[in-house]
């Protein structure tokens, strides 16, 4: 970029203060005058006060109200012209994990389990000011949606379109979805490296245990668990077929579906992390991410070039502000008379 441009164009509102101080300048000079006539003559009055004339205030006035309208163009925050610059950047790597089987569609957690992991990653991403995000969905298979990534725009984006049927095969597969997380991460260093799951705990042997412990001892990966849903009595799981809405049977009984608190324990034990047992309270996903995922302690990437625009608003601001100072000298200009009587 070599043009000008403007980095907050909402201050140019600002510019109307230039003709607001104008008509202000315009009434006072007109209530002062009317207020001095009352004292003298108009031809004694102008040569007592030759300040006063019409042509001394209006250029007064005129360059105030320049001075405003620069000061607003200041506040708009030009640029021009560009910089490169090199930047390291310091922060964590952190995958998301989320489940998209059937039984996230439970509703023992408003509104259901998976728009419940949905917001909790949501919120986790608030927190993560330089962390680098990715996620994968899982059910009966494990995909990659969104790489890890500083852009949490298109993060958000792949978050958003998650539901059950991202899924090609029903099921849920813990364990593939972890290697696939692993595998994710573009560099072999150990450290700032962890995996958030977002899942109600079930699995069809899979071998999760195995693999988050696998990728904690050989990549220094950390894995955390968070666990959705009532793990007492559980949730049955909703079909919604047009206006009609049903429940998952199995042999003719209608389905209920528990967290499975003690495999998503074990998995983060394993793994070097931690569980969070949700369950359908509220949590505060900001707290935890700080507490728990961001403890992993973040590190230093390779430097990268950066290339930013250069501000220019402090010669903008500087030529405001000899505005003023030449519309205070034009404003202070004493009468000849009054100087004459002065002077010994």
């Amino acid at each position: 970029m070599n043009g000008l441009e403007f980095q907050n164009p909402l201050a140019f509102h600002w510019l109307w203060l230039a003709g607001l101080a104008l008509v202000v300048a315009w009434y006072a000079y007109r209530r002062r005058r009317a207020a001095a006539l009352r004292f003298a003559e108009a031809p004694l009055f102008a040569r007592l006060a030759p300040q006063s004339r019409p042509g001394g205030i209006a250029l007064a006035a005129t360059i105030v109200a320049a001075a405003i309208a620069v000061m607003a163009l200041a506040l708009a925050d030009p640029r021009a012209g560009t910089r490169t610059e090199n930047v390291r950047r310091k922060g964590i790597d952190v995958i998301f994990v989320v489940d998209v089987s059937r039984s996230m569609l439970a509703e023992d957690v408003a509104p259901n389990r998976l728009g419940k992991a949905k917001q909790l990653t949501s919120d986790a991403l608030d927190r993560m000011a330089g962390d680098r995000a990715g996620l994968v969905a899982f059910a009966g298979s494990a995909t990659l949606k969104s790489p890890l990534t500083l852009n949490y725009g298109a993060f958000r984006l792949a978050l958003n379109e998650l539901a059950p049927q991202d899924s090609v095969r029903g099921g849920s597969l813990l364990g593939d979805a972890i290697r696939v997380a692993a595998d994710s991460f573009t560099d072999d260093e150990k450290g700032g490296k962890a995996i958030v799951v977002l899942s109600d705990g079930e699995d069809m042997e899979s071998f999760p245990v195995e693999a988050a412990q696998k990728a904690y001892a050989d990549k220094g990966i950390r894995t955390y668990t968070i666990g959705l849903g009532d793990a007492a009595d559980g949730a049955r799981i909703p079909v919604t077929s047009g206006r009609d809405k049903t429940y998952v049977t199995f042999d003719g009984q209608e389905v209920w579906s528990k967290m499975n608190p003690k495999l998503l324990t074990e998995v983060a034990l394993v793994g070097g992390g931690a569980f969070i047992p949700a369950g359908t309270s509220q949590v505060d996903m900001a707290e935890v991410y700080d507490a728990t995922v961001a403890s992993v302690g973040r590190r230093e990437f390779d430097t990268q070039s950066a290339t930013r625009a250069v501000p220019q608003f402090q010669w903008v601001a500087g030529f405001a502000l000899a505005l003023l100072t030449l519309a205070s000298l034009v404003r202070q200009r004493r009468s000849p008379i009054l100087a004459e009587a002065r002077d010994p």
